[in-house]
C-alpha cells in the first residue's frame, strides 16, 4: 500500500521585530533589487518604528508617574502612620504592612491568611482598626449617616482612560473631586456633621501628631542669620555696640552659631580683584569672643532692589560698568529686559569680565576669602560655606523677579542668555508661555495637555534645566578646590505654587523640570551628590499650608516631602531655613516635626536649622512665638507646651 502523505506543519507567523524583518525581506526581489512596493514597505516600517518609540516614551512616563505616587504614599505612611517600612520599600511592602495592621499574617513568600475572624468593631470599619491619634468611628455614627452621605465619605474612584497621557492624571483627579463637591455640596465628608465631626478629628490628630514632647530626640543645631545691614557698603561694621548686644542675646538662648552674608558687591565693589575684608574681620572677632560657630554665605547676587527693602546691595560697580557696554552678561526675559540680580551662566566660560570668565571671578573671590581668614578655618570657627548659585543665593533662574513686575502667584518667565562670540547659549524659548503674572491655564504652553509635554517642550525644558545643573557643577568644582575639606552648602528654592497642577509651571520657569510625569529634583541632587554638599531647603508653617491663595494650587508640604525624600535617598545631608513671615504655634511645631520626624524609621533629620528674621533679635520682633522653646525643642531637651 502506498503510504499516505503526512500533513506538513504550518509555519509559525513571525511577530514583532521578526515580522518587520520578514516584510523587509519580502519587498526585495531575488536579484537584490527592491520590488515595486519597496517604497511603501519602507514607509510602513518607519512608521511602525516611530509608533514603537512613542509607546516606549509613554511607558516611561507612566512608570515615572507611578513611582512619584508610590514615594508620596510611603512618606505619608512613615510620617503619620508609624509604619516600619524599609528605606526602599515597594508596593508589596505597603500591602504587607496594611494587611498585618488589619490582623492578617503575611509570610515572606507572600502567602497571606488570618487565624481568626476580625473583631466585631473592625467589621464596621472595613477590617481596619482605628489607629492611635484618630477619632474612632462607631457603628452608631455610621448608621446615622444617610446612604448618600456614606457614599460621599468614601474615596472617589477615578477611571483613567488609556488614551490620557500621564501628564494629565493629576488634573483628572482634581476634576473628579471638583465635580463631586459641586454635585453634593451639603454632604461632603468635611461639611457633614452627621458623618464625621471634622473639627474634633483634626484636633485629635494634631494632639497626637504634635504632643510637644521632643525630649531625647536628635540634636539639631540652630544658627541665627545676622541682618543684612550689619556690614555697610563701605565694608565697615555698621553698629558695633548693637552687634555685640545681638550676639550676647543669641548666646543666652544657647544658639549654636551665626550666619553671615559675605557680599561680592561690597568686598570687590570698585576694582576687580581688589578685595576689602576689614568689616568682616571685625565682625568675626566679635563672634569669636562668644565662642559661636560661623557659617558664611558667598553672596554673588543683588539684594534689596524692591519697594519694601531698606538696604540695597548691588553687584560690583565694575561689573555694572561692563554691563553698560555688554548687556549680554545679564539674563533677559521675553521682552528683552535685562535683570542685574545675577550674572548669566551663559558667560561662565566666556572671558568677558576684564579677561576673566564668570566662574573664574567666583573662584578668585572664594580663594581670597579662604586666604584672608585662614586662621579662623584652622581654629574651626568657620564650620561651613554656602555657595550662592543664583538669585537670592538659590540654585534657580531669576524667573520671578519682583523688580520685573512679578507678583505671587505668577508663573514667572523663562530667562535667556544672548549670543556671545557667535555661539547661541540659549535655545529659543516658547512663544506661548505667557508673562510673569500669567496663570498656567491662560497659556498654551503650561495649560492642561499644553506644549510643555510636546516633543519640543520636553527638549527645551530638559535643555533649560541642564544649563542650570551645568552652572552648579562648574561653580561647585571650584568651590571645593578653594575650600578643600570645609563643608559646602547649596540652597534649593521652594517653588510651591502651581505644584498641584500637571505642568508645575513656576518650577519649570525656575529651571526645575518637575511636571507630574517627571522627577525634576533627582538629576539636580545627583550633581550635588558629586560634590558632597549639604542641601538647604526652606520650611513653611501652617499659615501657608492652609492655602491662603487656593487659586494658586499651592502645596508646600507636598513639595517639601518630595525634595527631602529625594535628598535623603541619595545620602545627602539636609538643612532647613524658615521664611521671613511670622509663624503661629502650629507652624512652629510643624517646622520641628519636619526637621526631625519622630516616626521616621531611619531616624533621618536636619543637620542644622537656620533661623532668620527681618530685624535683629534685640528689637523684640521675632517670627516664632517663643524662640527659646523652639531652640530647646531642636536640641531635644524640653517637654511642654509653647508659651502663649
Amino acid at each position: 500500500m502506498e503510504s499516505q502523505p503526512q500533513p506538513q506543519p504550518q509555519p509559525r507567523r513571525p511577530r514583532g521585530f521578526a515580522a518587520t524583518a520578514a516584510a523587509a525581506a519580502a519587498s526585495v526581489s531575488p536579484t537584490g533589487t527592491p520590488s515595486g512596493s519597496a517604497g511603501a514597505s519602507t514607509a510602513s516600517s518607519g512608521k511602525g518604528k516611530r509608533e514603537r518609540e512613542k509607546e516606549k516614551e509613554r511607558t516611561k512616563l507612566r512608570e515615572r508617574h507611578r513611582r512619584a505616587i508610590t514615594s508620596r504614599m510611603l512618606a505619608g505612611l512613615r510620617q503619620y502612620g508609624n509604619f516600619p517600612l524599609p528605606a526602599r520599600a515597594d508596593m508589596n511592602d505597603v500591602l504587607a504592612a496594611l494587611a498585618r495592621e488589619a490582623g492578617w499574617t503575611v509570610e515572606p513568600d507572600g502567602t497571606t491568611y488570618r487565624h481568626s475572624p476580625p473583631p466585631q468593631h473592625q467589621q464596621h470599619l472595613g477590617a481596619f482598626p482605628v489607629r492611635s491619634g484618630e477619632s474612632p468611628l462607631t457603628a452608631t455614627s455610621l448608621q446615622n449617616c444617610s446612604v448618600k452621605a456614606t457614599l460621599d465619605c468614601q474615596q472617589p474612584v477615578v477611571r483613567i482612560d488609556d488614551s490620557l497621557s500621564p501628564a494629565s492624571l493629576d488634573s483628572v483627579v482634581i476634576a473628579e473631586r471638583d465635580t463631586r463637591s459641586e454635585k453634593y455640596p451639603s454632604t461632603s465628608p468635611i461639611n457633614s456633621v452627621e458623618c464625621l465631626e471634622a473639627d474634633q478629628l483634626i484636633q485629635d490628630v494634631h494632639s497626637t501628631e504634635h504632643d510637644n514632647d521632643f525630649t531625647g530626640t536628635q540634636y539639631v543645631p540652630v544658627y541665627v542669620k545676622l541682618s543684612t545691614g550689619v556690614i555697610n557698603n563701605f565694608c565697615q561694621l555698621a553698629d558695633p555696640d548693637g552687634v555685640r548686644q545681638e550676639l550676647s542675646h543669641m548666646n543666652s538662648l544657647n544658639v549654636d552659631g551665626v550666619i553671615v552674608d559675605c557680599w561680592w558687591g561690597i568686598v570687590e565693589c570698585w576694582n576687580p580683584q581688589k578685595y576689602v575684608w576689614s568689616g568682616y574681620r571685625e565682625l568675626f572677632n566679635y563672634i569669636r569672643e562668644f565662642k559661636m560657630k560661623i557659617q558664611v554665605v558667598m553672596a554673588f547676587h543683588e539684594y534689596g532692589r524692591t519697594d519694601s527693602a531698606d538696604v540695597l546691595i548691588s553687584l560690583p560697580n565694575w561689573i555694572l560698568e561692563i554691563g553698560k557696554e555688554n548687556q549680554d552678561i545679564f539674563f533677559t526675559d521675553r521682552e528683552g529686559r535685562r535683570t542685574t540680580e545675577f550674572l548669566s551662566w551663559g558667560i561662565d566660560k566666556e572671558r568677558v569680565l576684564n579677561g576673566r570668565t564668570g566662574v573664574e571671578v567666583y573662584f578668585d573671590f572664594m580663594r581670597s576669602f579662604r586666604t584672608e581668614f585662614d586662621d579662623l578655618f584652622a581654629e574651626g570657627l568657620i564650620s561651613a560655606v554656602e555657595i550662592g548659585l543664583g538669585p537670592s543665593g538659590e540654585l534657580r533662574y531669576p524667573s520671578f523677579s519682583e523688580r520685573m513686575g512679578w507678583r505671587y502667584p505668577g508663573i514667572g518667565e523663562f530667562q535667556r542668555a544672548a549670543k556671545l562670540r557667535g555661539h547661541s547659549f540659549w535655545a529659543r524659548g516658547p512663544d506661548n508661555a505667557g508673562h510673569y503674572n500669567s496663570r498656567p491655564h491662560e497659556t498654551g504652553f503650561f495649560c492642561e495637555r499644553g506644549d510643555y509635554d510636546s516633543y519640543y517642550g520636553r527638549f527645551f525644558l530638559h535643555w533649560y534645566a541642564q544649563a542650570l545643573m551645568d552652572h552648579a557643577d562648574n561653580v561647585l568644582s571650584l568651590a571645593n578646590l578653594a575650600f578643600e575639606e570645609t563643608k559646602i552648602i547649596v540652597k534649593i528654592p521652594a517653588v510651591y505654587w502651581w505644584y498641584k497642577t500637571s505642568s508645575h509651571a513656576a518650577e519649570l520657569t525656575a529651571g526645575y523640570y518637575n511636571p507630574t510625569n517627571q522627577d525634576g529634583y533627582s538629576p539636580v541632587f545627583e550633581v550635588l551628590k558629586k560634590h558632597s554638599v549639604t542641601v538647604k531647603f526652606v520650611c513653611y508653617g501652617l499659615q501657608i499650608c492652609s492655602y491662603e491663595n487656593d487659586e494658586a494650587f499651592a502645596d508646600p508640604e507636598g513639595l517639601s516631602w518630595q525634595v527631602l525624600n529625594s535628598v535623603w535617598d541619595r545620602g545627602l545631608k539636609v538643612a532647613g531655613e524658615n521664611t521671613l513671615s511670622c509663624y503661629d504655634k502650629e507652624g512652629c511645631l510643624r517646622i520641628i516635626e519636619t526637621a526631625k520626624p519622630r516616626n521616621d524609621p531611619d531616624r533621618r533629620h536636619f543637620s542644622f536649622f537656620v533661623y532668620q528674621q527681618p530685624s535683629p533679635l534685640v528689637q523684640g520682633v521675632i517670627c516664632l512665638p517663643d524662640l527659646d522653646y523652639f531652640i530647646k525643642c531642636m536640641h531635644g531637651d524640653i517637654t511642654g507646651d509653647l508659651v502663649p
